[in-house]
């Protein structure tokens, strides 16, 4: 009957295990899915983001319990949507994901969404809480123990901190933040590298027209283009190549710089990106102003005025989310502390309440051995 027993015992044991190695192989199976859909997603972001959106809602419905994949989906959202420079809904995407890494324990995913925070926070302007998280996932990269899995997190966090201190101090911090990102970017293997590195160069471009150093703003917006032109990064496209045109145009090169700007615009008719737009439609009523062509001057200045006041729109959108979080973290903050001062008046209650008890049962005692001692004193002189 033992024997039976026993043997009962390990064949229930063993088909414990192989159902756990089924389901860890099916949840492992899942995320490999999840990825490689994110993957082809990724090339989809700068062409056609609402499809991205798509996806990634998919991902959120048929993720179930899986912590890793609802965080992947809320992060692939939260991407197209700052695509579409939409930053209120990059932003609630982005703080939906934030509020599951505590349940996951891949590490990545924590060092991409806490950067990805950073960014969001650089593109409100809300430049020290950008930092704050800048600094805690360029922590979790130093720490983390296989470098080549962590080279477009480091070389993103760089290139982002090289906007902000071209932003607060001066465009020669700032290239060496983003030559320090692409050095990071190129030892990378993946073709994810290849957008930051295009972004990178953009802003390198901006940076030397701020320094009177037209051939190496030209050479800049040039490899800026051929990279996002690698990953068929349309936004990417259009900005080197509004880059571009606009160094022709400070050159006065006014005939060179519309077909540029023209080929522009239509690569960036697939994303709808409105600060491209806004600034394609400055630079073409620009240019035909130069040359009195005021029909088509005309025109882009319409499509510009109008573009403009979209944004300004949308921006207002922007600060209010951004203030509406400040104010529930404070709240937050203040609902914390709350917490702590009453646990902190409690436990004080609590200590004093037992040291009066004890103190009133000290001195009762100490009063019962007093009236003792009196007694035996008085008993010993009654003997006498």
């Amino acid at each position: 009957m033992i024997i039976i027993k026993k043997h009962i015992a390990k064949s229930i044991g063993f088909f414990i295990c192989i159902n756990l190695l089924i389901i860890s192989s099916l949840y492992s199976q899942k995320d490999k899915n999840v990825d490689s859909i994110i993957r082809a997603s990724t090339k989809e972001m700068y062409i056609n983001p609402d499809k991205a959106i798509g996806i990634g809602n998919t991902i959120l419905n048929e993720s179930g319990n899986n912590i890793d994949s609802k965080i992947k989906g809320y992060k692939l959202i939260s991407d197209a949507y700052s695509s579409k420079r939409d930053y209120e809904k990059s932003l609630e995407y982005t703080m939906k994901a934030n509020q599951l890494l505590d349940k996951t324990n891949n590490e990545l995913l924590k060092i991409n969404i806490i950067n990805k925070i950073g960014i969001q926070y650089h593109q409100l302007k809300i430049y020290d809480k950008s930092i704050l998280y800048l600094d805690q996932a360029e922590q979790l990269i130093r720490n983390y123990p296989i470098p080549d899995s962590i080279y477009t997190y480091l070389g993103s966090n760089y290139i982002v901190r090289g906007f902000i201190y071209k932003e607060k101090f001066n465009c020669e911090i700032a290239i060496d933040f983003f030559d320090k990102g692409i050095e990071v970017l190129l030892k990378s293997k993946s073709n994810s590298a290849l957008s930051p590195i295009s972004i990178a160069k953009y802003n390198k471009g901006n940076c030397y027209i701020l320094m009177l150093n037209n051939v190496l703003a030209i050479d800049n917006f040039k490899q800026s283009y051929q990279y996002a032109k690698k990953v068929n990064a349309s936004s990417l496209e259009g900005f080197a190549l509004k880059g571009l045109a606009q160094v022709y145009t400070l050159e006065g090169k006014f005939s060179e710089a519309i077909p540029i700007l023209e080929n522009a615009l239509l690569i960036s008719s697939k994303v709808n990106d409105l600060i491209l737009n806004q600034e394609l439609y400055k630079g073409l009523s620009e240019n035909y102003l130069a040359l009195n062509q005021w029909d088509n001057f005309k025109k882009y200045n319409f499509l510009y005025l109008n573009t403009q006041k979209l944004i300004k729109e949308r921006e207002r959108k922007s600060v209010c989310e951004s203030l509406n979080m400040k104010e529930t973290e404070l709240s937050a903050n203040i609902k914390k502390e709350k917490f702590n001062y009453n646990l902190l008046i409690i436990a004080f209650s609590i200590i004093f309440i037992f040291f009066s008890f004890f103190s009133v049962l000290f001195f009762r005692n100490r009063g019962k051995i007093i009236i003792n001692l009196k007694e035996q004193i008085n008993s010993l002189q009654s003997l006498k």
